[in-house]
């Protein structure tokens, strides 16, 4: 999944840039308020990690403004106000979580599968196309119950398709799954992902709608 990260603490941002890197994430980190305003109108995020105190505009104004417009991207407050009452102002301005510094990365990297989760109307941690299952937790796939190994960038690629099993993908929602800004993007690195999951999954199991993007195969295809 593609993340925002809005942070102006150098090395904190640093450290949770790294982490979520390593996850698997493609992450986008900028350190202003106006900065993160500007990202959200020009590209799709699944989920939003903002300090509430930045510099240009406040975390609290960024969220008012992303609800008032009808974004329901998922948010989570990372701050230092750690009151009662401070809990239940990020909350109640829109925010899915809220994080409490210092936190545990692994319990970040939880708190963002969960809110992502909620945001796709998901009652579990697993992604189940027919055969298909794929574990948000695990990032483990299986077909028919057995395992499939994926490398990170086909698990977004297959990610990126059960997330919107019923609809058509275009090429450039997947690549907003895949890369970061200062990421490379290959011309022929979508088909050659779609390829690999075709070989894994079965040569019917993505098709190709020529002209708008790639689908999960449906029951009577």
């Amino acid at each position: 999944m593609r993340i925002l990260l809005v942070e102006d603490d150098i090395s904190l941002g640093d450290t949770i840039q790294a982490w979520l890197r390593l996850d698997g994430h493609a992450v986008d980190w900028v350190q202003r308020g106006d900065s993160a305003q500007t990202a959200l109108m020009t590209h799709r995020y699944d989920c939003v990690l903002l300090d509430r105190g930045l510099p240009g505009l406040s975390g609290d104004a960024l969220l008012g403004q992303l609800r008032a417009a009808g974004n329901g991207v998922a948010v989570i407050l990372i701050t230092a106000f750690n009151a009662l009452a401070d809990r239940v102002e990020g909350l109640d301005l829109g925010a899915d979580d809220y994080l409490v510094k210092p936190f545990e990365l692994e319990e970040m990297s939880a708190r963002i599968r969960a809110a992502v989760r909620r945001g796709a109307n998901q009652v579990s941690n697993d992604l189940v196309h027919g055969e298909i299952a794929l574990n948000l937790d695990t990032k483990a796939a299986s077909l028919r119950g057995a395992p499939i190994a994926l490398t990170a960038r086909e698990y977004n690629v297959l990610y990126a398709l059960l997330l919107r099993k019923n609809s058509i993908v275009t090429r450039a929602q997947i690549e907003e799954t895949l890369y970061g800004w200062g990421d490379e993007v290959e011309s022929n690195a979508i088909e050659v992902y779609v390829h690999n999951l075709r070989k894994k999954f079965g040569s019917d199991s993505i098709v190709t709608v020529r002209g708008l993007g790639y689908r999960m195969k449906t029951d009577g295809e």
